[in-house]
């Protein structure tokens, strides 16, 4: 495996952009930096040939950027139904599905839920997305999803002593 092939590199790029991204612990540069994050991850995914995760991850950034936006419960579906759809197309191993599914429940996270509740989802979507990246070869990836769960539980926690101190009376 070469450490500096330009499908790594274009993991190593993604990884930077979500760990800024899930370190916010404002919603709105949260879904920015991860639509930028996805954008680089299609990419990656795309060099090693892995279409389902390359799909997903396209329609993801569209997802995040969208999210900026709307909170759309429609959206949300449509974009799901897209993922599916996708995925019926594209997936050809079980494990093609770990991506769409990931994506899929992201996109309900992003549109429908905000700040602990949103992170926890997407805690669970970022352990499905570090399987497919142990699966698929994935240094950056897996290097990602592993030290994006580290952020997320870390904001997790200071959003709610946050949320703590300013209950306290």
């Amino acid at each position: 495996m070469d450490f500096l092939s330009p499908a790594q590199i274009a993991g190593y790029v993604s990884f930077a952009l979500g760990m800024i991204a899930f370190m916010q612990t404002r919603d709105r540069p949260l879904k920015l930096f991860n639509g930028a994050q996805c954008i680089a991850y299609a990419v990656h995914f795309f060099m090693l040939g892995n279409i389902p995760a390359a799909a997903t991850a396209t329609v993801s950034a569209i997802r995040s950027f969208l999210a900026l936006r709307t909170r759309s419960p429609l959206l949300a579906v449509a974009v799901v139904v897209i993922l599916v759809a996708i995925g019926s197309q594209v997936v050809t191993h079980w494990t093609g599905w770990l991506p769409v599914a990931a994506s899929s429940f992201g996109t309900l996270a992003m549109f429908l839920l905000r700040g602990i509740p949103m992170r926890l989802v997407m805690l669970g979507c970022c352990l499905m997305w570090l399987a497919n990246n142990l699966l698929s070869g994935s240094i950056g990836g897996t290097l990602l999803e592993t030290a994006i769960a580290l952020a997320m539980i870390s904001t997790i926690v200071r959003m709610v002593r946050a949320r703590r101190a300013a209950a306290a009376p």
